[in-house]
């Protein structure tokens, strides 16, 4: 990215400087919102003083100088911003570059004060309205109903439109529930995978042909949630219900029984093994829910202990993972079928 921006003032380089553009854009990992970029010096690199943050604030300065009109700018940003603790980054290094990038980012697209009114058309029909004045963090909301949305015939163009000075940032999210009790996993920035084991006898828990869970009543039940995230995710919640014939034994309450260990821990972890990749947990009578504030690309398992208290059949939604503040970044598992008998 230095290099980028020294040799693009040299005629003679051309060749090396489209070179260079490519690789830097094609080494970026998206998602809707975001963008961030991965290098590496092997086990000394913090002689270097690298961190990933840091290399995206370098390549941020460097698409501003080089490519302002680049989609990527504004994604970097996003990830940036998300990307701080407390209302900072990671340590000294990391502060000064990302702050000179968004000082460069800010004189670059947002030294003009916003003075302007934005205004939303979806085909004919006028959506919504609203007015900025000044810097400011705020945000405005407008829900356009999924009723409407059927019944419009054919596709509609979305008009978003800016009248005056000013940088105008949006966002478009669409919620929905499924028509369909059964569903199959989807990965969009999250691989989910559920299984259900048992603790005490292995013939207590087992899985027919059609992919059916057959449970004992009484028996205690381990819920292993495997997530895989292909790239640095910010603000997760990995969140999993439960079939409605079994309640989550709670380790923390007086009331409630012990909790046999894992055994797919045993011998497998050094100290700093138990150090929990999630920040915080939540076990509940609908199900259980765990949050990290940071995850690095890699696998995490999180399981906890049920016990199956209700004879019936019940359909299970899925596990889900998802980015809380970017929802459309996330994965599922497929939903199941459990038979407490």
């Amino acid at each position: 990215a230095w290099l980028w921006q020294v040799m693009g003032q040299d005629p003679g380089s051309a060749e090396q400087v489209a070179e260079i553009a490519r690789r830097i854009n094609n080494s970026a990992v998206e998602t809707a919102g975001m963008a961030n970029f991965f290098s590496s010096y092997g086990d000394q690199e913090w002689v270097m003083l690298h961190s990933d943050r840091r290399t995206d604030a370098v390549v941020l300065d460097a698409l501003i100088t080089m490519q302002p009109q680049s989609d990527l700018i504004a994604k970097v940003v996003r990830g940036l911003m998300a990307a701080r603790d407390n209302g900072r980054w990671g340590n000294t290094q990391e502060n000064v570059w990302v702050i000179a990038a968004m000082d460069r980012y800010f004189n670059t697209f947002e030294n003009v004060e916003p003075d302007f009114i934005a205004r939303v058309w979806l085909g004919e029909t006028y959506v919504a309205e609203s007015e900025f004045r000044g810097y400011t963090t705020d945000t405005f909301e407008t829900t356009v109903p999924m009723s409407y949305l059927t019944q419009q015939a054919g596709e509609q163009d979305l008009i978003i439109a800016k009248e005056g000075e000013g940088r105008l940032y949006y966002r478009l999210g669409l919620t929905y529930a499924p028509t369909d009790l059964t569903l199959e996993p989807l990965d969009m920035g999250f691989v989910v995978q559920r299984t259900y084991e048992a603790v005490d006898d292995p013939a207590d828990v087992t899985r027919d042909g059609d992919g059916v869970w057959h449970i004992k009543e009484g028996a205690r039940v381990r819920i292993r949630l495997t997530m895989v995230a292909v790239n640095r995710r910010y603000h997760v919640a990995l969140v999993d219900r439960l079939p409605a014939g079994l309640e989550i034994i709670n380790p923390d309450l007086a009331v409630a029984e012990s909790v046999p260990a894992d055994p797919s821990d045993a011998g497998n972890r050094s100290w700093w093994w138990w150090y929990t990749w999630y920040n915080h947990q939540n076990l509940r009578d609908a199900g259980a829910e765990a949050f990290a504030t940071y995850l690095w690309d890699g696998v995490y398992d999180y399981t906890y202990v049920a016990r199956a208290t209700t004879p019936g059949t019940y359909v299970v939604p899925p596990a889900r993972a998802e980015e809380m503040y970017s929802p459309e970044v996330f994965g599922r598992s497929g939903s199941e079928t459990v038979i407490v008998e």
